[in-house]
């Protein structure tokens, strides 16, 4: 239940002002049907998470228990920086190019490829390598992209505009360092 949890809230918490909210408000505004873009943010995060946790549990095999404590805690110092980094769509992630698949495939389409190599993504694996159940960390990290991403298609610019993403931003940065801190002194298993 830990990893699910610790999942949910860190991924909730990274997702804020990520390209994939910015995307997700993009799908909102230029297609106006709210229930296949949900479905689809679902869809596309499903599959995107559950590849990244088995990648994430086939490190686990792979190293050693103390290769990746020091991976890990590093990595999530790292990840604790670029959430300092504001997200911007990039010109690849235009939902438009993917109209032609109508409002759920675009927005699977649109959302599995701008979540490769995305911080969620790379926060699945990590999580996904640091407790032992994958499948929990999936869950849990799905719940946090739909608990970031459902409220914006929902409620569009209106929401976007009261979040102070900027503190979301560093409080997100501080729960990744002390995750970070936490594993490099071997106080999580």
């Amino acid at each position: 239940m830990e990893a699910f949890l610790i999942s949910t809230g860190l991924v909730a918490l990274a997702e804020m002002g990520d390209k994939t909210q910015l995307l997700a408000l993009l799908l909102t505004l230029k297609f106006r049907r709210p229930w296949p873009i949900v479905a689809g943010i679902f869809v596309a995060t499903v599959v995107n998470h559950a590849l990244a946790g088995a990648v994430g549990a086939w490190v686990t095999s792979w190293l050693g228990p103390t290769w990746l404590r020091w991976i890990l805690g590093l990595s999530f110092l790292a990840m604790a920086a670029w959430m300092l980094i504001p997200d911007r769509i990039d010109e690849d992630d235009d939902p438009q190019r993917y109209a032609r698949w109508g409002v759920f495939g675009t927005t699977v389409i649109a959302f599995f490829l701008a979540e490769m190599g995305d911080k969620t993504q790379i926060a699945t694996v990590m999580l996904a390598a640091q407790y032992s159940d994958w499948l929990w960390v999936v869950l849990g990290t799905t719940l946090g992209m739909m608990l970031a991403n459902a409220p914006v298609v929902w409620l569009g610019e209106r929401l976007t505009r009261r979040i102070p993403v900027a503190l979301l931003h560093r409080v997100s940065a501080l729960v990744f360092a002390v995750l970070g801190v936490v594993t490099l002194l071997g106080w999580v298993g």
